[in-house]
């Protein structure tokens, strides 16, 4: 093609200490030709920015959070009053207030567009990235689309406005398809694509055969994900007590941060591992830097992450890229990442008793952890790419 295409990727508070999957799109994005800008609504907390590419993403991003009551003024007699009369009717008068936020960061997004040829934006959140997105759409006429990344009632009001204009969707897996047939069926966009965040294969490997451990060797287990109760984290430390109460020599890493930057949930993770006197074989690692991550996966026995409620889980392919053992619960879209004990093993969530049986038994099994490396691996290369997403966002912004 002889013109570059120009995206507008917008990404709330990026770069956050997840957000690596953002980072390896937008980078196969560009070596497909395709000239990204990146929007976000504002910066991370300072204690959540800790990737190598980290301030390089900051310095290439435009923050379109704005108070300006000038801005708001000037569009208040474009806007679709009686669509988000509906809205307010709708969801509340709540819903009111994320508009009034909204307008002025959309103004500047219109702006932005403008300046650089930008005529569609992709909004990678259906929070309040996507009110932004969709009311740019509405004042300018500007090309929109959206990335399902959970369960939709995470995300916010006006749902409804968000989708209803939206030239193409992704979601990320078949059950959120579902949900939203069920919900949204009227206003989800003619174009939709179910389609994972995946991970770069090439840069998550391991650089030597992953090695099972013998029966009497310390077993050496790694998690990586914020410091969130909904993660598990509590639960996997309560299963690391019950291994170490049957003997068993075993060390947890947990990398990740609460979302105050270390001041909220990680105090009650301390506590836990304080009361449980695990303190020499529970480690908080903090927010840690993406080859960090693959560092560790790949010195690791086991990757465990327990959490009660997961889309998909960009973490357990990771692991299973790095030919990681993988042990996740059986939650939301997990099962469609994980086949039990063909690539990975599942559990209840919220079942400590559980996750210290799997690991127990995987740990007595140096034959299944061979087998569930090479399996996980091969999963995540045929399904899980991150150059798949890329490619479908290019494939649809050409025609919109």
């Amino acid at each position: 093609m002889s013109q570059s295409k120009k995206l507008g990727y917008l990404v709330p508070q990026f770069p956050g200490q997840t957000h690596i999957f953002f980072w390896r799109e937008i980078e196969h994005l560009e070596k497909l030709g395709v000239d990204v800008h990146i929007f976000s609504t504002k910066p991370p907390p300072q204690g959540l920015i800790c990737h190598e590419w980290s301030h390089d993403a900051i310095d290439r991003t435009t923050y379109l959070a704005s108070r300006s009551i000038a801005k708001l003024i000037t569009a208040l007699r474009r806007l679709p009053l009686r669509e988000i009369a509906s809205e307010i009717s709708r969801d509340g008068k709540n819903v009111l207030r994320d508009f009034l936020i909204s307008v002025p960061a959309a103004q500047r997004l219109i702006a932005e567009c403008k300046r650089h040829g930008i005529t569609h934006v992709h909004a990678h959140s259906c929070g309040r990235a996507a009110l932004i997105a969709a009311t740019a759409n509405r004042i300018s006429g500007l090309n929109y689309s959206l990335t399902l990344h959970g369960p939709l009632q995470d995300y916010g009001l006006g749902q409804c406005f968000k989708w209803r204009k939206a030239s193409f969707a992704t979601i990320i897996t078949q059950g959120l398809l579902a949900e939203m047939r069920r919900q949204m069926a009227a206003d989800m966009p003619e174009i939709i694509h179910v389609q994972a965040m995946g991970v770069d294969t090439a840069v998550m490997r391991r650089d030597t055969p992953y090695k099972a451990p013998a029966v009497s060797e310390p077993l050496y287990v790694f998690c990586c994900a914020r410091l969130n109760v909904v993660k598990g984290h509590q639960d996997l430390i309560n299963a690391v007590a019950i291994m170490r109460d049957q003997g068993v020599d075993v060390h947890l890493e947990i990398a990740g941060e609460d979302d105050d930057g270390g001041s909220g949930f990680r105090k009650v993770l301390e506590r836990e591992i304080n009361k449980l006197n695990l303190g020499d074989h529970v480690i908080l690692l903090g927010a840690i830097d993406a080859e960090d991550v693959r560092r560790r996966l790949c010195k690791s026995h086991l990757f465990v992450l327990a959490s009660w409620a997961e889309p998909l889980g960009v973490a357990y392919m990771e692991a299973m890229s790095c030919g990681t053992p993988t042990i996740g619960t059986a939650a939301g879209g997990v099962r469609e990442l994980i086949e039990n004990d063909v690539d990975g093993i599942l559990v209840p969530p919220r079942d400590p008793e559980a996750i210290a049986g799997a690991m127990l038994r995987l740990a007595r099994d140096p034959a299944s952890l061979q087998r569930l490396s090479a399996a996980g691996r091969k999963t995540v290369e045929e399904r899980f790419s991150s150059e798949q997403g890329a490619k479908l966002l290019m494939k649809e912004i050409w025609k919109s």
